[in-house]
């Protein structure tokens, strides 16, 4: 007669620690959130803007940073991965040096400048409503998700006129320059995006830049002003260097 085991084999298993459920769950969140890189730098290397945008949700709501300091995370690789696309721009002759720094001086004043003294004045306490209490990382993802659904809206409606000619004449409009400079400087102070969809816009508008031109001047002015913003960032947290330099490593080869 065959003997049967009614055992459970699998009583036999040592149970599983919470130690290695943890360290389970961390690689599958460093997984994802790294795959997020590669798809950010592949956006930002063909459009110019888009990618960067979505850097601080990868990082917020995949890999669990708090939303301050992946703001300033998102400062030095956005920054990083966008130099590496400059240069690489750079190089077949698409950069319009003096619009990018004419863009790029209000840019880097006001993100720097926001960094530095606004975000360390907000509240981490800012209002009650009710029983929900908004505090300043929830403000932060708060603004990141209206200036979100406004860039779809802009790259959705936005009609441009004469994008392809490469012979266009270059002007400039000074004080839209300027404006538009100093509102980017500070969004992207504020919630850590390059602010490429409103960059590229308003290079082609206010400097009737070409838009291969206009993307690859975008991602100067992109690295110049989000790397300044990463300094003044330094004041208001700590950073993990090991951290972000696996991260932007990633953006990087796909640019």
């Amino acid at each position: 007669m065959v003997q049967c085991n009614t055992g459970h084999a699998w009583l036999a298993f040592e149970p599983i620690s919470l130690l290695e459920i943890s360290d389970t769950l961390m690689f599958i969140e460093q997984f994802f959130g790294y795959i997020g890189a590669l798809i950010i730098g592949l956006i930002l290397g063909l459009i110019g803007g888009g990618g960067s945008i979505l850097t601080v949700p990868v990082m917020v709501y995949i890999m669990g940073i708090a939303p301050v300091l992946a703001t300033a995370y998102s400062l030095f690789v956005v920054g990083a991965t966008s130099a590496v696309g400059a240069l690489q721009n750079g190089k077949k002759g698409l950069l319009e040096w003096k619009t990018g720094i004419v863009f790029a001086i209000p840019a880097l004043i006001s993100v720097y400048s926001t960094r530095k003294w606004i975000m360390p004045a907000i509240p981490d306490h800012i209002m009650t409503i009710g029983s929900f209490e908004i505090s300043k990382s929830i403000a932060i993802m708060l603004l990141f998700a209206i200036i979100m659904i406004i860039a779809a809206i802009t790259m959705i409606r936005s009609n441009c006129l004469n994008c392809d000619d490469e012979e266009a004449v270059i002007t400039y409009n000074y004080p839209m320059i300027l404006l538009e400079g100093t509102f980017v400087g500070l969004l992207t102070g504020l919630i850590g995006a390059g602010g490429g969809f409103l960059i590229i816009p308003a290079l082609v508008v206010f400097a009737h830049l070409p838009m291969k031109k206009a993307i690859a001047t975008s991602l100067l002015i992109i690295a110049i002003k989000s790397l300044i913003g990463f300094v003044g960032s330094l004041w208001l947290v700590c950073v993990d260097h090991g951290y972000f330099d696996h991260y932007h490593g990633d953006e990087v080869k796909k640019m």
